[in-house]
This record gives structure tokens, C-alpha cells and sequence, in this order.
């Protein structure tokens, strides 16, 4: 990671942008201008290539050769293909702002994003990262689909800071709740100080969860801003990552080999937590005794059914006088 970069009176601060890409020719251009249209004048772009072998390539390095100042391309040694957090981290290293910012190349901020991101830094000095809802974008083709775009549930209280663990808790019980990187935004200095996203993990779980281990990292520690505004759109399409790798099978066995990884997290380890530890050992045996887990509740659906029939059966052969006697003198007599 590069040195911090302070936010002094020399001038606003930047905010370091990181998309990357790998293949992402249909998109990537609605998600750079994206950034050009943003309010907030005083930031950098970095292009990321995952080692590309479509257009994507070509329309990054145009971008970079046309504004030199304020765009960046990049890619890994040999154009190779090194993963989502590993590209993330080379965006990281070589940008210079106080900020980082990421984007994901297939989605698309709102102008008013970094705008409205830094005013919220500025006003909470001690938030290490700031996010908001996403609108679940299933318009942008322009035409009729059975999904309607939506905004996210943030499930937590908005526009509030948010003290560790109490995120992660939440990411981990209910993960509608987590952020897509393209919401969020993190000072340099938290991204330095948990080291960035985890390469090694991304490559096991294939990109899965590499945003969720860093926030894991970042949320056990250190305290987040959560904002009730959406400021980004998510797009939604079959050769989205999610959508390719998505498959029951795929997402359970990453996020067995996520849930063991966190547990021998030092800092996870070492947390006293009480509502963490006892969530977390709950969503590890879910996940590590997954028939199990699918056989008790097909057991209790079975067993309400069960319950209902009866009592629908006891209110049928009971007699009208003895039934309203029941009802008054016992609650818990089936209606």
C-alpha cells in the first residue's frame, strides 16, 4: 500500500478511483463516464485489467492516453489474470488520494456520489468507510423484464455511524445487506491498516467473496457510516460474475472456505463480541452441516403443517358451545 495522503489545507481531497475489469467491453465505458459525470471535480481513475482479452483493453487505454492527468491504466505483469482482490490491491498501490473509491465495470454511479461520500467524511472524521443502498438495475436495457428495479434494504439504522463489530454481524446473518463495492468508499489509511483485500481467499472462493472478507476485516475494527441515499446502480445481467458463478452448489462451498478463513482471522479470534461470536458460530455450523441444516427445515415445515391440519381438524369436530368455552378459558385453544 502507498503512503497516506493527508486532507490539508494544500486543497479538497482526492478521491482515488478503482475499476477493474476483465472482459467488460459491453459495460465499461457507461461506468467510466459514469465517473466523469461526477459533481465531486477532484479525483483520479485507475483502469485495472484482470488480463482482458476483448475490447476492454483498448477502450481503457484510450481513456488513459486521451486524459493522462486524471486516468490510469493498468494491468498485471504478463497480462495476466490474477483475480478481483489482487487487481484491487494493484489499483490501491498505485493510486494517491486520501480516498478509494471502487466501481465495479458493469455498474454506474449517480453524479452526486463522491460528492456527497466526502461531505460525509468530512462530517465524521472518525468513519474508516462510508456506503448506501444500490438500486437493483434490471431496467437498463430499456425493455420489459419480468424483475423491477429496486432500492436495497440496508436492514441496519441510516445515516449513522455504526460501531464495529455490529456490521459484520449483520453482513453475516443477512447478506441482502452487504454492500456491492460500487457503493462504497474507504479512507487509505483503514485500507492500509486491515492490508487491503484478500488475494488468496478471492482466488479459492473465484471472486465470490472477495468484497465480503474485506469488509469483514474492515468492520470488526473500525467504525462505518452508513447512509440511506443510493448513489449507485447495480446492474443486474446474466454475465455478471454473481450470475455466472451463482449456482446453490458454487455459493455454499465459497462460503464455507469464507466463514473458515474468517475463523482463524486473528482480530476475529481475538473479539469479545457476544452477539458476533454467537451469530457466527451459527451461520459455521449452517454452513458446515449444510444437509443437516436442510433436513431441519424441511422437518418444522412439515411439523407447522402438521399443526395446522390438527387444529383446523379440532376446530371442525369441536361443538360450537364447547368451542367458545375453550376460546375463553384457554389461549392457547386452536382457532
Amino acid at each position: 500500500m502507498g503512503a497516506a495522503v493527508a486532507h490539508n489545507e494544500a486543497g479538497p481531497a482526492m478521491v482515488s478511483v478503482v475499476i477493474i475489469f476483465l472482459n467488460a467491453a459491453k459495460f465499461i465505458e457507461a461506468a467510466i463516464e459514469s465517473v466523469f459525470a461526477q459533481t465531486y471535480p477532484h479525483w483520479e481513475l485507475k483502469l485495472v485489467d484482470d488480463g482482458s482479452s476483448d475490447r476492454s483493453t483498448e477502450i481503457a487505454k484510450r481513456y488513459a492516453a486521451r486524459w493522462p492527468a486524471k486516468v490510469a491504466y493498468l494491468d498485471h505483469p504478463g497480462h495476466r489474470n490474477r483475480g478481483m482482490s489482487a487487481s484491487r490491491n494493484l489499483g490501491i498501490r498505485n493510486s494517491r488520494g486520501e480516498f478509494v473509491a471502487f466501481l465495479d465495470a458493469d455498474d454506474v454511479w449517480l453524479p452526486g456520489k463522491l460528492t456527497r461520500q466526502v461531505e460525509i467524511f468530512d462530517c465524521y472524521p472518525q468513519a474508516a468507510m462510508c456506503y448506501g443502498p444500490g438500486e437493483w438495475w434490471y431496467s437498463w436495457a430499456g425493455k420489459d423484464c419480468d424483475d423491477k428495479d429496486f432500492v436495497q434494504q440496508l436492514e441496519v439504522e441510516a445515516d449513522a455511524l455504526i460501531a464495529p463489530p455490529n456490521l459484520l454481524t449483520l453482513f453475516l446473518r443477512n447478506e441482502s445487506a452487504v454492500p456491492s463495492p460500487s457503493g462504497i468508499i474507504v479512507r487509505r489509511g483503514a485500507l492500509e491498516r486491515i492490508r487491503g483485500f484478500e488475494e488468496e481467499l478471492c482466488n479459492a472462493v473465484r471472486g465470490l467473496y472477495d468484497d465480503q472478507a474485506m469488509y469483514a476485516k474492515l468492520c470488526l475494527e473500525e467504525p462505518v457510516f452508513v447512509s440511506r441515499e443510493p448513489l449507485y446502480r447495480y446492474r443486474q445481467h446474466p454475465e455478471a460474475c454473481c450470475a455466472i458463478m451463482g449456482q446453490p452448489e458454487n455459493y455454499a462451498a465459497a462460503r464455507l472456505l469464507f466463514l473458515d478463513w474468517l475463523a482463524a482471522y486473528p482480530p476475529m479470534q481475538r473479539q469479545a463480541d457476544r452477539e458476533l461470536s454467537k451469530g457466527f458460530r451459527r451461520q459455521l455450523w449452517i454452513s458446515r452441516h449444510r444437509r443437516l441444516t436442510r433436513l431441519c427445515k424441511t422437518a418444522r415445515a412439515q411439523f407447522g403443517r402438521a399443526q395446522y391440519l390438527l387444529k383446523r381438524l379440532a376446530r371442525a369436530v369441536t361443538p360450537t358451545p364447547i368451542y367458545t368455552w375453550a376460546r375463553c378459558h384457554w389461549r392457547s385453544f386452536p382457532r
